[in-house]
Order: structure tokens, then sequence, then C-alpha cells
């Protein structure tokens, strides 16, 4: 991403970060297919096995047998030439939560991703690996991941197991969206880190709370 001060004072976004975030928010058509009543639980988690089957094949491609497609130019950032990149660990992230939790926890943490996420960035400017994001950019996705977790688990849960549910995962992606540690020489892409901590952090609200089913 490359971004900078405009003459206004804000922040210039690349057309191409710009294309990235677009593609990043179209990833909302997915969990929508669950909402929308197009494919069933069970369904769409095999729809996510084939997304991340598709996306490892385009790793593998890129990374092992050296392909270079134009697609990849759009899709990944320097830090990424020689690791796995954010698209693909969008992929895996959801379809690892789809597989593992209950509908009402894994939706809302596929949507702080495929929403919350693209909304960040574009408020953000750009920043290294290891740099925090700015305490207004971390308040839009806060409220962003609050605003889509409340309206699925306050049904399920309640008001009270559902607001905190939903509190305690919107912080978790917050958290995870707001730092990318480096470890061992690897970035912790957010792309990775976003669904499965707002999992875990609704999740354990639920199972302390005992409102709602955690499991799927």
């Amino acid at each position: 991403m490359t971004a900078g001060p405009s003459a206004g004072g804000g922040v210039r976004t690349s057309s191409s970060e710009l294309k990235r975030r677009l593609v990043h928010a179209s990833g909302t058509g997915l969990p929508a297919l669950y909402l929308l009543g197009f494919v069933t639980w069970r369904q769409f988690g095999l729809v996510m096995l084939a997304c991340s089957a598709v996306a490892a094949a385009l790793e593998f491609f890129r990374l092992v047998v050296g392909l270079e497609w134009s697609v990849y130019d759009e899709l990944t950032r320097s830090y990424e030439q020689t690791n796995v990149a954010g698209y693909a660990l969008y992929m895996f992230s959801i379809t690892g939560v789809v597989l593992v939790f209950a509908p009402h926890i894994a939706v809302p943490a596929a949507l702080m991703l495929t929403i919350g996420d693209p909304v960040s960035g574009l408020l953000g400017t750009t920043r290294e690996a290891g740099e925090p994001k700015r305490l207004r950019t971390l308040g839009a996705m806060f409220a962003v991941c609050l605003a889509v977790s409340l309206p699925v688990l306050v049904p399920v849960a309640g008001v009270f197991a559902g607001g905190a549910a939903s509190v305690a995962a919107a912080l978790a992606a917050t958290l995870a969206d707001g730092f990318k540690p480096v470890i061992a020489g690897y970035v912790v892409d957010d792309n990775a880190s976003i669904p499965p901590a707002a999992s875990v952090a609704a999740g354990a609200v639920l199972a302390v709370a005992g409102a709602a089913p955690v499991l799927g």
C-alpha cells in the first residue's frame, strides 16, 4: 500500500490498494450466502473449503512453481512476496472458524474481516509490520465489528450474553487488526488472526455464560 498525506492533510490511497480493499470487501458475499439462506451451514463449509483449495493452489504456483501472473500484483504486498499472501490467509482463516465454531460465532467473525478490516485499512495510513494503527482507525474497526456482531449474537444468546460476546469479539478483532507482530521474521497477518481471535473471544463469553452453543 502506498499512501501519504494529501493536499488537504488527509490520507491518499493508491489505486492498487483500493482494488485490494474492494476485493477484500467482496468476500462479504461468502457469509451472505448462508445469511440469506442460499446454502445450509454444512454447504457453506464446503464452499469455504473449495475457496481455500483454490487459494492454496494459487499460492503453490506462485511460491513453489514461480509463476508470475498480473493478478498477484493486485493481491499481494511487498512483504508477501516470499510468504503466503494475505488473500490466501483470508480464505484459510474464515474456513477454519466456519468448520470449528457455531454459525452465530463464525459468521460475525468472518464479517469482521470482510467489512471491518477494509474500512480500517482505508482509514489508516501505510504502516510497517509491527507498527500499530492510529486510535481513530482502531475505533472505527471496533465500531464496525460491534455493528456486524450484535444483530447475529443477541438474537441467539440474549441481550446480556450476546452483547458481552459481541463486545469481546469486537475487541479481539480490533487488537488483531491493529497490530501485526513479527515472529521469527514472519509477519502475523491480520487476515489470519482476526476471525479466530474474534471467534475465541465470543466463544469464551458464551461458554462461561452458558447462553448458546460454541462449536459448530
